[in-house]
């Protein structure tokens, strides 16, 4: 079942599920992320859910929010705040737009989930202009011997949820050719604030 069928499965409790967490330390983190962004930048937001971010975007923002699952997107579509905000139904490893769309990207809590996170790279760099910016909030493996920890639960949380504990998120960009520009750890390493740049 591919993860996009689950979040539909999962779209009506999300939001509830999350919000301790939000409370505590992602509601900031998507602030940092978003503050980012380029004022005035056309942006497109990969894996939208069901539009934690929308409410923090700046008004001079134009936003083309992603989302593959139609449960999350349901859910989405109730909390669009400006017509400068549109969602389009997809996945983040084939983005139906042109090269060089976008002036920056944001992906907040999305790779965990991907089926191949160096496709989705390889599509930011595509249909975000060089020199644009990528902006990123995820939970990646940390060092040391917490990251045999996350191994451990990786074998758990793939089969039961297609969560990734264990991705190095900053190697798999630089390889894709991002230029990390700015990486904020949080929590042991275990969440990342992310900045980078379209080479």
């Amino acid at each position: 079942m591919a993860s996009y069928q689950r979040y539909d499965r999962l779209a009506s409790k999300y939001d509830k599920a999350i919000g301790p967490l939000e409370r505590w330390f992602l509601h900031r983190l998507r602030l940092e992320a978003i503050s980012a962004l380029p004022a005035g930048g056309r942006i497109i937001e990969l894996g939208a859910g069901t539009g934690q971010n929308f409410l923090l975007y700046e008004h001079s923002l134009r936003v083309i929010a992603t989302e593959p699952s139609t449960g999350m997107l349901q859910i989405a579509k109730s909390k669009l705040t400006a017509n400068s905000l549109q969602l389009v139904q997809s996945c983040a490893e084939t983005l139906p737009f042109a090269d060089n769309s976008f002036d920056a990207a944001l992906v907040t809590l999305v790779l965990c989930s991907v089926q191949s996170p160096e496709r989705v790279f390889a599509e930011l760099c595509r249909v975000v202009r060089p020199g644009g910016t990528i902006s990123l909030v995820e939970h990646v493996r940390p060092d040391g011997i917490l990251g045999t920890v996350f191994d451990l639960l990786n074998l758990l949380t793939v089969p039961l949820l297609d969560d990734h504990f264990n991705r190095r998120t900053c190697d798999v960009a630089s390889r894709a050719g991002l230029q990390i520009r700015k990486v904020k750890k949080l929590g042991w390493g275990i969440m990342n604030v992310i900045t980078a740049e379209v080479g």
